[in-house]
């Protein structure tokens, strides 16, 4: 069968695998692509400020107790411990879905007498998502970021 198989076959059979390459990559390829967004719609405006962002995260990694998440049918109850005194009982969450950010949940929300909320599940689409946690305590700014699977 390969008995009659020269160079200049071989050029050829080169040749048109290289096209063939070239058109997977500008007509198939672009499509796996649709669905990648930027983070953010300020991106520029908010990197100027990302070192509060750094600073809130270390603030974060650095506490003894750090809030805790549970997820259930009605939704993600977090709670926070009571070592953490949370300024005006304010918390802002994020809920980011990085595939589609009209799937993105943000709210500041107000925690309960059991220092905790819950994010209902009819809120939450079936998919993964980063939970950012922000918060202020005795005027110090915190950040703790989750992945979630939500299911």
């Amino acid at each position: 069968m390969f008995k009659k198989f020269t160079w200049g076959h071989g050029i050829v059979l080169a040749l048109g695998s290289f096209m063939a390459f070239i058109l997977f990559m500008i007509l198939i390829f672009p499509n796996g692509q649709k669905n990648a967004e930027l983070v953010t719609d300020h991106y520029y405006s908010e990197e100027l400020q990302y070192q509060d962002v750094i600073n809130a995260k270390k603030n974060g990694d650095l506490l003894a107790e750090k809030p805790l998440y549970l997820q259930n049918d009605k939704g993600i109850q977090l709670t926070f411990p009571k070592s953490i005194i949370v300024d005006q009982s304010k918390v802002n969450f994020e809920l980011f879905r990085t595939n589609d950010a009209n799937l993105d949940v943000k709210k500041e929300v107000i925690l309960d007498a059991q220092q905790s909320f819950l994010i209902p599940a009819k809120v939450i689409s079936k998919g993964g998502y980063t939970l950012k946690l922000k918060w202020k305590s005795t005027n110090k700014p915190y950040q703790l970021d989750y992945d979630v699977q939500w299911n």
